[in-house]
């Protein structure tokens, strides 16, 4: 009888030795996976928080600063990213585009962002310049009409340096230095590059966001680089709370009492 007694107990820590294994082995497995995966989501939110917040810092610094001048010499774009600059000539009318489906901050109206490039005074070089935002119309194939002033004008405003990755229904205007190519004025995304492709002049590779008290533009609240970066923030801690979670339970099921 006690042979026989002994023989059940050491089955019965066996059998309760195998599932502690199971989740040591697979349980651990999985919850590593799962941490992993959740962790790099993550710092991928997290990167894009520190992204952001670096730039406004960097734009709080140096967005309060006396205008510079920007001349006919291209400039470094990181140098100038986010200064205060100024700058004098007269706009070309014939290259002005519209970036569509541009949503206003204030009212959450769709239209477009008007760009247009400014020759620089004692050159040919351009530089293009957003003058803000206005409405489309209930008639999309009728454009808005915002035509530039005439002549010499002195503007300020903020240097920015455009994305470079879009993403795009049909390829950006042709170019205009083709015999016969047409220009197309509405645009998706403002691709430097793809403007800079379709014209023959030089261009600065910064664009104006002019500012708010400047005359000859439109809607100016100008999204801050550090726009929905909260919302960037909690997402990196929801997916390291759900890491610590898996981690958690993985741990709750090892080490509990059989």
């Amino acid at each position: 009888m006690r042979g026989e007694h002994a023989s059940q107990h050491n089955r019965a820590e066996r059998a309760a030795r195998f599932p502690r294994l199971a989740v040591a082995l697979w349980g651990g497995t999985l919850a590593a996976v799962v941490a992993a995966c959740c962790i790099s989501l993550g710092l991928w939110q997290w990167h894009k928080y520190s992204a952001k917040t670096a730039l406004q810092a960097q734009l709080d610094a140096r967005g309060g600063e006396a205008p510079i001048d920007i001349t006919t010499e291209p400039v470094d774009a990181e140098k100038f990213r986010y200064r205060h600059v100024a700058v004098s000539g007269e706009f070309d009318a014939g290259a002005q585009i519209l970036i569509d489906n541009r949503i206003d901050p204030l009212t959450e109206r769709a239209g477009y962002d008007v760009v247009t490039p400014l020759k620089i005074a004692g050159s040919d070089m351009r530089i293009l310049v957003d003058r803000g935002w206005v409405p489309a119309g209930p008639d999309r194939r009728t454009l808005p009409a915002v035509a530039p002033p005439a002549g010499t004008v002195r503007l300020t405003g903020i240097a920015t340096v455009p994305a470079t990755r879009f993403f795009t229904l049909a390829p950006q205007a042709p170019s205009a230095g083709r015999a016969g190519a047409p220009w197309q004025p509405v645009w998706q995304n403002l691709d430097l590059a793809a403007f800079r492709a379709a014209v023959p002049w030089r261009l600065q590779p910064v664009v104006v966001a002019l500012d708010a008290a400047a005359p000859f533009g439109y809607g100016r609240t100008w999204l801050r680089p550090d726009d929905r970066s909260t919302m960037n923030l909690s997402y990196a801690l929801q997916w390291f709370g759900f890491a610590a979670s898996a981690v958690a339970i993985w741990l709750y099921f090892l080490l509990r009492r059989t």
